[in-house]
């Protein structure tokens, strides 16, 4: 790495439903929704408009009325960019290439501070035409699509698979759904923050077997801006910043399931990449203080902590019920609620795991402040993990 770079300043709409069907009036407006979190952001960083070189931006949501929204943001915030003004596509990983790609930016030397944003709405569009869509996105058109294979179906076979590979249980799986919960509650920003308990989860309607309701997300919309600036101009605030120490990013060269037999639960991807951040953050998984993964359903952030080396692999489940990736315990995991809880609006999600770390490493994250937290990661997926892309931050008072 040659420039560091550091979250300098965060805003983000609370986790929710937003988005506003044609004709209704008055409209709720993605441009004006995001503009009013640029402002929020540049106050949060102490930076003003002047100071932005680059603004890459998340791509929208294909039901989103206006487009080239990259362009059309830098006319409606007035905010000539001598850097590069762009957006970005790659799934769930959306918000992660666009954060990755506003560090480049300033690494480099294009621009001293840049702007990782975006907004996902998407809760009035109907549940037909957002699933045709989902379906056309993350599998293969020629087999996946016509027998109406989604991705939770896949999230389910792993779930299944874990059960039987180490004699595991619905239950424990279950207990993933009420943990975020019961972090959920404590931040302001999520989605869903009414406790449920082990017995709610567990009687929920089933969406996949053995995947119910509570254990899958919902749909949702949501809005980020993130400030990242050098480590010189971060410095020169006087504020407290998260610095980038590491990241990766593997891609598998599978499009979500491989046809080729493996480990389908190992997630290699996320192994790969997990490793080699840490490597270049120079630092072991057992310094993670907390961490933010991308985890759509209950069976994926147990594949994944286990991936990363959070946790032994075949305990995920288990150290989750007994407490170990709570708030207060060994690993606190998605301390903001995580997908089933804090919210999924996929395109922006890993823009708030951003957030929730940024706030942990400035001690700004209130009652669900892990103590002492130094350093913390975030993860996000092209799908089913068949990519991973890593990111490692550590505190600089």
């Amino acid at each position: 790495m040659t420039e560091a770079v550091a979250i300098l300043g965060t805003a983000a709409l609370p986790v929710g439903k937003w988005q506003t069907a044609p004709g209704v009036v008055p409209a709720v407006l993605e441009h004006e929704v995001l503009a009013k979190l640029v402002m929020e952001a540049m106050a949060d960083a102490g930076v003003d408009k002047s100071d932005i070189g680059s603004m890459i931006f998340s791509l929208a949501r294909p039901y989103t009325q206006q487009k080239y929204f990259a362009t059309f943001m830098a006319n409606y915030l007035r905010l000539p960019c001598a850097g590069s003004v762009a957006e970005i596509m790659g799934n769930g990983m959306t918000a992660a290439l666009a954060f990755q790609g506003a560090v480049d930016e300033i690494r480099l030397g294009k621009a001293k501070v840049a702007l990782a944003l975006g907004v996902n709405f998407e809760t009035a569009t109907s549940s037909a035409d957002h699933m045709m869509s989902s379906m056309r996105t993350t599998g293969d058109v020629d087999f996946h699509v016509p027998f109406g294979f989604t991705p939770i179906s896949w999230y389910a076979m792993d779930a299944a698979r874990y059960i039987h590979e180490f004699n595991s249980s619905r239950e424990e799986l279950a207990t993933v759904a009420v943990k975020n919960r019961a972090h959920a509650v404590l931040n302001p920003i999520a989605q869903y923050r009414k406790p449920i308990t082990l017995e709610q989860v567990l009687a929920q309607a089933p969406i996949v077997e053995p995947l119910g309701l509570y254990e899958v997300p919902g749909r949702a919309d949501g809005a980020v801006c993130i400030v990242l600036a050098s480590e010189d101009v971060a410095r020169a605030t006087g504020r407290p910043y998260a610095r980038l120490r590491g990241q990766s990013f593997f891609h598998e060269g599978a499009h979500q399931i491989n046809e080729v037999p493996n480990d389908m639960i190992a997630l290699i991807a996320a192994q790969t990449a997990g490793r080699a951040a840490f490597a270049q953050a120079g630092i072991t998984p057992a310094d993670i203080d907390v961490a933010e993964l991308y985890a759509p359903c209950t069976i994926v952030e147990v594949l994944a902590s286990e991936a990363f080396g959070l946790v032994p692999r075949g305990q995920g489940a288990r150290q989750c019920a007994e407490g170990q990736t709570s708030l207060g315990g060994r690993i606190p995991i998605c301390t903001s609620g995580g997908l089933q809880s804090r919210g999924h609006p996929a395109y922006v999600t890993p823009f708030y795991s951003f957030v929730e770390i940024a706030d942990q490493l400035r001690g700004r994250a209130g009652a669900r402040q892990v103590e002492g937290a130094r350093l913390g990661m975030t993860s996000a997926e092209l799908g089913n993990y068949n990519a991973a892309m890593v990111h490692i931050l550590e505190a600089v008072q």
